[in-house]
């Protein structure tokens, strides 16, 4: 965000890590390198100055929405119990989990999926209509998550085993965490109902399926995976988040409904 002035100056809310002078469609341009505060690294990008907003009021509180979606999304974690150990050891212990910590940071900073600009409007849009305003999303839709799977398997005529798999895990990581994960508070009631007898990526649709990326580098970094698989994995979950982009029309409905 930016105050209205000659200069781009941005707000304590943002911090800017790098400025250079780029070549885009063959021109130089400012660009910046920003962290935005309250955002994990993943989130760290090089801008333009045409993606700066102004300061404006609406534009402070679309920036406070965001911040909200980012905490709410952030995984929930079960508090401790105060340890009865011997003072060495547990010292020795927090040590070893600190260090885990540390390795599982440096591994979601590593793996960064870039998102495509209108699914991140997208997501906003999400957070805001069911926490704000109090809506749910209208479920069983026509496109749901298995049938997008399908669809994106289907335009490559050629049989991949390696495909295959791709398809097959993002399936099982989207039944495994909808419940514990991807869900706000008052979807829980219609996720029980609709849930009972059924997988999750046969009611669901594109929406739910767009949060679970929002988590993969944390649902990753708990993983034991070597530099060649994450870069292939990277690459692929990229060219499915420019598939969903690309079917965007088709896929986001934007169909909410008052809470039963």
């Amino acid at each position: 965000m930016v105050k209205e002035s000659k200069e781009f100056n941005f707000e304590q809310d943002e911090k800017i890590i790098k400025r250079e002078r780029k070549e885009e469609d063959d021109q130089e341009v400012n660009m910046y390198f920003v962290h935005y505060k309250g955002w994990k690294q993943t989130w760290d990008e090089w801008i333009t100055e045409d993606r700066v907003l102004k300061y404006t009021e609406s534009n402070r509180q679309k920036q406070k929405q965001l911040q909200e979606m980012n905490a709410r999304l952030k995984t929930s974690r079960t508090p401790t119990r105060e340890s009865t150990e011997p003072r060495g050891r547990k010292r020795y212990r927090d040590s070893d989990i600190e260090r885990q910590r540390a390795e599982e940071e440096t591994r979601r900073t590593e793996f960064k999926l870039i998102m495509p600009e209108t699914l991140k409007g997208i997501l906003v849009d999400d957070w805001e209509n069911i926490t704000k305003n109090r809506l749910v999303l209208n479920i069983p839709g026509e496109y749901t998550v298995d049938r997008i799977l399908d669809e994106y398997k289907n335009q490559y005529p050629v049989k991949d085993d390696v495909l295959d798999e791709f398809i097959k895990g993002i399936r099982l990581y989207f039944n495994k965490t909808l419940g514990s994960l991807l869900l706000y508070r008052n979807e829980y009631d219609q996720y029980t109902e609709l849930c009972t007898n059924k997988e999750p990526s046969s009611i669901y649709g594109a929406e739910h399926l767009l949060r679970l990326f929002v988590e993969m580098p944390n649902l990753l970094a708990q993983a034991s995976i070597d530099a060649e698989t994450q870069n292939e994995l990277k690459s692929r979950f990229e060219d499915f988040l420019n598939y969903m982009q690309e079917h965007e029309k088709d896929y986001f409905l934007n169909d909410y409904q008052t809470k039963a």
